[in-house]
């Protein structure tokens, strides 16, 4: 059953992993826990070059995901976001890819898919696509802070009609691992957190629920909701 009618301030829709050793690993990794709404301790690592509290600051908060419909506010209510939800999850086909690979993307790293992308690309649009409407417009100061990135043309034109700069063509998923780093010690955190990660993450990769989260007060993103897909 969906969780109750909390308030929340904003409203997203992930990837979140099954309940398993994978999730396990990585909310621990982030230190909060989505599903349960609950802080947890961080894992014992070795060889990292900081503590894993200040290498996951950042993304702590969001939880373990990967996005398909960036954070937005909601204009209209929760229930009509979930009827939404779940008459689209009923028209897409999951999409399944080889495995994870933890990768380097620029200062910060994550997992990404391994493979045929295209199945997961179009989940993506068709979910940022359909669930457009309940999305409030961003206000200026939203605005000027997503142009501080330098967006291209093509990004500039999706922040303005999608709100969110990295979607459709511009669209590439993975699922956060850390804040930004020097690269020294990106590498140095690859090569110490790679042998406990890769054996837990999945193979194949599955995308087969749209997950609803959403922002409490403190500003931490809970699991509310997932919905199958059965396209």
């Amino acid at each position: 059953m969906p969780a109750p009618m909390t308030h929340y301030s904003r409203y997203a829709v992930y990837y979140a992993p099954e309940p398993g050793p994978f999730a396990e690993f990585t909310a621990q990794w982030l230190g909060w826990d989505a599903t349960a709404g609950a802080v947890l301790d961080h894992p014992q690592v070795p060889g990292l070059p900081l503590p894993v509290a200040e290498i996951t600051a950042t993304p702590r908060k969001y939880g373990f995901h990967g996005t398909l419909k960036p954070p937005f506010r909601l204009t209209g209510s929760r229930a009509a976001l979930e009827a939404d939800l779940t008459a689209l999850a009923a028209t897409l086909a999951p999409a399944e890819m080889p495995g994870l690979a933890l990768t380097r993307l620029g200062s910060f790293l994550a997992l990404t898919p391994e493979g045929d992308t295209t199945g997961l690309a179009r989940i993506a649009a068709q979910t940022v696509r359909a669930l457009d409407p309940h999305r409030a417009a961003p206000g200026e100061d939203e605005l000027a802070r997503r142009r501080k990135a330098n967006l291209s043309p093509a990004q500039e034109e999706n922040l303005l009609r999608w709100g969110y700069p990295y979607v459709m063509e511009d669209f590439r998923f993975h699922l956060t691992l850390t804040g930004r780093l020097p690269r020294a010690q990106a590498e140095a955190t690859m090569a110490a957190l790679a042998p406990v990660l890769e054996p837990l993450a999945p193979r194949p990769f599955r995308m087969d629920a749209l997950c609803l989260f959403g922002e409490d007060e403190a500003g931490r993103f809970h699991l509310l909701h997932r919905y199958a897909l059965t396209g």
